[in-house]
Order: structure tokens, then sequence, then C-alpha cells
């Protein structure tokens, strides 16, 4: 993992600049498709009713948990008049929540859908902030618990076997900007719908998250 960060950076710093009014990949003032990579962290956790009861221990994962996130970006200018974007990818993110040393990671694919507008700072600055829904399906992550069983050892379980549901679906909302070819990325995703695996609870995952990346 460290030598593919490294190869992003390097990645990102060999890229040449552009001309006037020209944000990376993307121009401001043309109609225009981009197409870009992201990668980053993910501050997740879970709210609601998010404990666990495992024999006479309860675990609570509404703690925060930090993960990563990497991904794939298209856009496509909406208006001739106006520099408004919508932008669409496909994610692969860690999330989830924590309980002190116990975690639970939900290892999701996600599709977001964002309308962005383009707001040129500088000659080589666009300032772009966003907002839009995402769709998420979890394909993987374990659930860390007490195992009173086993003498109050560190047990692990699918975190969708009794705890948390696959689909999600929620709101994303942030700001990015980008100098050049280079993006970066700050912003807040939402869970709206229950995630809960039990009828009688509620539970939805969230996540503030930082990606870095280039547009081409």
């Amino acid at each position: 993992m460290k030598k593919f960060f490294t190869a992003i950076v390097a990645m990102m710093l060999a890229v040449p600049s552009f001309a006037q009014f020209a944000s990376g990949g993307f121009e401001l003032d043309k109609s225009n498709l981009y197409y870009g990579v992201r990668f980053g962290l993910a501050f997740g956790s879970i709210s609601g009713d998010t404990e666990v009861q495992d024999g006479t221990n309860i675990m609570d994962y509404s703690g925060l948990k930090t993960g990563f996130t990497i991904g794939g970006v298209l856009g496509l200018r909406l208006s001739e008049t106006a520099p408004a974007f919508l932008e669409t990818g496909f994610y692969f993110t860690q999330r989830g929540g924590k309980d002190g040393k116990y975690k639970a990671d939900l290892n999701c694919i996600e599709i977001p859908l964002l309308i962005k507008y383009g707001i040129q700072a500088s000659e080589h600055i666009a300032v772009l902030p966003f907002l839009g829904p995402y769709f998420a399906y979890g394909v993987g992550g374990q659930r860390e618990y007490v195992d009173v069983v086993n003498g109050g050892s560190k047990g692990k379980e699918s975190v969708y076997d009794k705890f948390l549901n696959r689909n999600d679906i929620g709101l994303k909302l942030g700001c990015g900007a980008e100098y050049n070819m280079i993006y970066a990325e700050v912003g807040y995703q939402l869970g709206l719908v229950n995630i809960a695996d039990d009828d009688n609870k509620t539970a939805h995952a969230n996540a503030f998250y930082l990606n870095i990346g280039v547009n081409f």
C-alpha cells in the first residue's frame, strides 16, 4: 500500500501545467468531459442503535474508524453557459465504526452521482463545491468482539451476519479544489437508509473523507 501511494504522488507531481482557464482535465469555459482517479482516507462512524450484545458484553461501534478509499470518476459538463458538471464514479471504500480496540469494517462498492459547480479562483486554481446522492453495497468486512466463550479473546465474524445490511444510500457533500491536473477534496457522507439487520433498530453509516487525485 505504501508503494502504491508513493506511485500516485509521483504521477501527480509529474503532471505539466495547463493554460489560462484550464483547471487540469477540464476547462471551466468549455463544454467538456473529464475523468480521473482518486485515493484517500475515510473516517467512518455508525450512528443510531450501534450496540451488539455478545453474551455479557455489549459492543458499541459508534466510535471513529479510519479506512481508505480508491476509485475512478467521470464528469460531464451540463451547461454551455455555466460551469456545472455531473460526476459519477466507481469507488472501493472502507468505512465502519469502532469500540475501543474492537472495530466493525464496512468494505463497500460505492457509486456517487454528484453535481459540481466550478469557480475559477485564480489562473490555475478552480474550486468545486458538490452535492448529490451515493449508492453503496457491502462486499465484505468483519466485526470484532469480546469472545467470552474463549476466555475473552478477540472474536471475529462477518459484519453482515447479525449486525448490518449490505445496501446503503446516502448524501455526499463537500468541496474540491484543482491546481492544473492535481485535485483534492474534503467531504462528508451521511447515511440515509437504515442498514441495521434488526427491524427494531436503526443504524446509519457516516464518514468524513479526504481524497487526492488527478483529473485528465
